[in-house]
């Protein structure tokens, strides 16, 4: 009886594990096969941004059509992310040298609001915060891998995507002044 009790939990076990790897296997081979798909044509440059509503740290509801007329910039980041972290000075630095004229989004990717406190507490930083605990705006905006920072110009449409760490050869400025 305890034999017969064994084979079926270990064929049990086995048909789980297929059904994960072929289920694995099909998410992946959706993701790559359908990039004619809308979703996957978002951050391509001249692209319409996706349209999003959320609530920053200091509890005001933002909106990205609001700022329609003006250029963004969105910072996707998350405190445990290294190059995160340090280029972090950089993109505040130019956000307070274009505020006039740029609004500059910072949207935290899956962290809670009170670990985003503690990381600009420490960090010294004042900055609102959009809080994407579920990744529903990063997924929108098709984020894989942080940090990237996206300009959008006045229309609405992506003007420039940097999928990784800004530093200060690449040119944010002259991509923001392009953008205004």
């Amino acid at each position: 009886m305890q034999k017969k009790n064994l084979k079926s939990r270990r064929t049990l076990t086995i048909l789980i594990g297929l059904f994960a790897l072929l289920a694995s296997a099909w998410a992946i081979f959706e993701n790559v096969s359908t990039p004619e798909s809308g979703r996957a044509n978002m951050i391509q440059v001249g692209a319409r941004a996706p349209d999003f509503t959320a609530v920053n740290s200091a509890g005001e509801q933002v909106k990205l059509s609001d700022y329609r007329g003006k250029a963004v910039m969105i910072n996707f980041w998350a405190s445990w992310c290294t190059p995160c972290v340090r280029e972090m000075p950089l993109v505040h630095q130019i956000a307070q040298d274009y505020q006039n004229d740029v609004a500059t989004l910072f949207v935290n990717v899956g962290e809670s609001k009170g670990t985003i406190r503690e990381f600009m507490d420490k960090q010294a930083f004042d900055f609102p915060v959009i809080i994407d605990v579920t990744g529903n705006i990063s997924g929108m905006y098709r984020i894989t891998g942080l940090p990237a920072t996206m300009v959008i110009d006045k229309e609405g449409k992506f003007r420039h995507i940097l999928l990784g760490e800004l530093t200060e050869d690449i040119p944010l400025q002259q991509w923001l002044e392009e953008s205004i």
